[in-house]
């Protein structure tokens, strides 16, 4: 697309803070935790020592024979040194493998086994209590950065190695792999370019320009998600001062917030739900935001009106923001105070003129339309180029060329609005849309804090809910609340931790359909 292409000389992730440093050296960064690499640094910092740091460990990595073009697996305990040893990693040409520490031993073991012998970082904890042995045979070598192990090289040995000039390579080289949400299954290995992260980075940068430069800018998001490397790069080049969340813990967050209130936050939309609570906090954490922002899956419009509730900003806002791992922001759409709890939340916006288009393909030749909706197809030059040792699954999702199948069906509006109604893989007859009643029964049962709807036995939609501080779901209001509803089962009460979680907090509704029908799961 045009305007994501004038100028793209790709997004340089090695010498990214360099180049914030050098414009804003003392810019703040200020954390929730110490960073495994460096806990003598704490958890206020300047962009001048994340700088220094990233090029500390780059010449620890170089010591350690990493070299350009080669693939450095990245999975430990979480934390926002995660980001900075991709930056590192990037820094010498290699090509940094973000795996989520959330991930369970056996599905790292597969990843590893697809990037091909890779170096594998890591630290003694996921060595000792999740990875198994098998790594050590398909990983070129084991760095840790924090703890010891058998085998395994503490990158802590390799402090003081000469610094090392960074490698630049070309904008449509590898720069980042991350991988999908998993939520059907094992995640794909999703390969970006310089390029193509500079093209997804524009859309976004655009719409934190309006924020001024001396409002801090709070980021809530997985450290290894695609999300992370455009949102980190708005705020340091912009001169934000940036708050970066590792936990979304009401307290810990309320006491941050208290202390630098942000202008604008950068949230999971199952994040905001939690910070829900934050509305009746006599410090009154979120008064400053002028700008709400979710970009990783649907938010329920009950969540956005308490929200923007909280604000004591003139007309502020809160953006939502339609896109994929694979290719970035699509659409979006803006929610203001004066849309209430039961704005249609099935509406995720335009597209970015210049830089992104939609379109919807038609499942059985009739149009597209609310009651028939049909397969969203995107474009953009934010798009991945292959899924690692899987192309030809990348292939599949690729039609006439440009256009990028995302695997959910909708509609557009006569006006061009995108209405996303579902999942093709979570479509239940007789049901429009499952996300279109889950944010009904958000409006209607303040109590709940979280409901997903998935297919049980013979396809009868099932109501999984979640309650504040697990109290029992009153049944009167639940009745109250179905009212005029497509039919449904019962509902079945679960605790939210109990969930099983991607790592950006969505909900992995294949794995909860497939836990309730073998009887599993529920509030105990």
């Amino acid at each position: 697309m045009i305007l994501q292409r004038i100028g793209n000389r790709g997004i340089r992730l090695g010498t990214l803070f360099d180049r914030a440093a050098a414009r804003h050296p003392a810019g703040p960064v200020v954390l929730d935790h110490t960073l495994d690499i460096a806990p003598q640094l704490g958890t206020r910092l300047t962009l001048t020592e994340l700088a220094e740091l990233i090029d500390d460990f780059a010449s620890r990595l170089w010591a350690a024979r990493v070299r350009p073009g080669e693939h450095v697996v990245v999975h430990k305990t979480d934390g926002f040194d995660i980001s900075l040893l991709a930056c590192a990693v990037a820094r010498l040409g290699a090509v940094p493998v973000l795996l989520s520490s959330k991930l369970d031993g056996a599905t790292v073991a597969e990843l590893i086994r697809r990037v091909d012998r890779p170096h594998l970082v890591t630290d003694g904890a996921k060595l000792e209590h999740d990875l198994p042995d098998t790594v050590f045979g398909l990983a070129e070598q084991v760095l840790l950065t924090s703890g010891s192990h058998t085998g395994a090289t503490p990158l802590a040995s390799l402090a003081g190695s000469p610094r090392v000039a960074p490698v630049t390579m070309s904008p449509d080289h590898p720069t980042l792999v991350t991988h999908t949400s998993g939520t059907t299954g094992t995640p794909k290995l999703a390969v970006h370019t310089g390029r193509s992260f500079q093209a997804r980075y524009r859309p976004q940068a655009s719409v934190v320009a309006f924020v001024s430069k001396r409002e801090p800018l709070a980021v809530h998001v997985s450290f290894v998600h695609s999300r992370m490397f455009t949102a980190m790069p708005i705020a340091v080049l912009q001169g934000h001062p940036l708050i970066v969340l590792r936990d979304d813990d009401p307290a810990t967050v309320g006491e941050i917030f208290a202390q630098a209130p942000p202008g604008f936050i950068e949230a999971h939309p199952n994040s905001f739900m939690r910070w829900e609570e934050l509305v009746d906090d006599p410090r009154r954490p979120l008064a400053n935001v002028k700008y709400f922002s979710s970009t990783f899956d649907a938010i329920h419009p009950r969540t956005v009106h308490r929200l923007l509730g909280a604000s004591r900003r003139e007309h502020p806002l809160f953006a939502q923001a339609y896109g994929q791992s694979e290719v970035g922001p699509i659409a979006a759409r803006t929610y203001t105070k004066g849309r209430g709890a039961e704005a249609d939340g099935r509406c995720v916006g335009v597209p970015f003129p210049g830089m992104t288009g939609v379109r919807v393909v038609s499942r059985d030749g009739n149009p597209p339309s609310r009651t028939n909706p049909g397969n969203i197809e995107v474009r953009s030059d934010g798009r991945i180029i292959t899924y690692l040792g899987e192309h030809e699954r990348w292939e599949q999702q690729t039609a006439d060329g440009d256009w990028w199948r995302m695997g959910d069906v909708g509609y557009r509006t006569k006006r061009g609005c995108l209405h996303l109604l579902d999942r093709e893989i979570d479509v239940i007859p007789g049901i429009e849309s499952t996300l279109a009643v889950e944010d009904t029964l958000f409006a209607r049962l303040p109590e709940l804090v979280e409901v997903i709807i998935v297919p049980g036995g013979h396809g009868t939609a099932v109501p999984v809910v979640c309650t504040k501080d697990d109290k029992p779901l009153d049944q009167v209001a639940w009745q109250a609340a179905v009212r005029g509803l497509a039919p449904m089962a019962d509902p079945v009460q679960w605790r939210l931790e109990d969930l099983p979680h991607t790592a950006t907090t969505k909900i992995k509704r294949v794995e909860l359909a497939r836990l309730l029908q073998a009887g599993k799961g529920g509030a105990q």
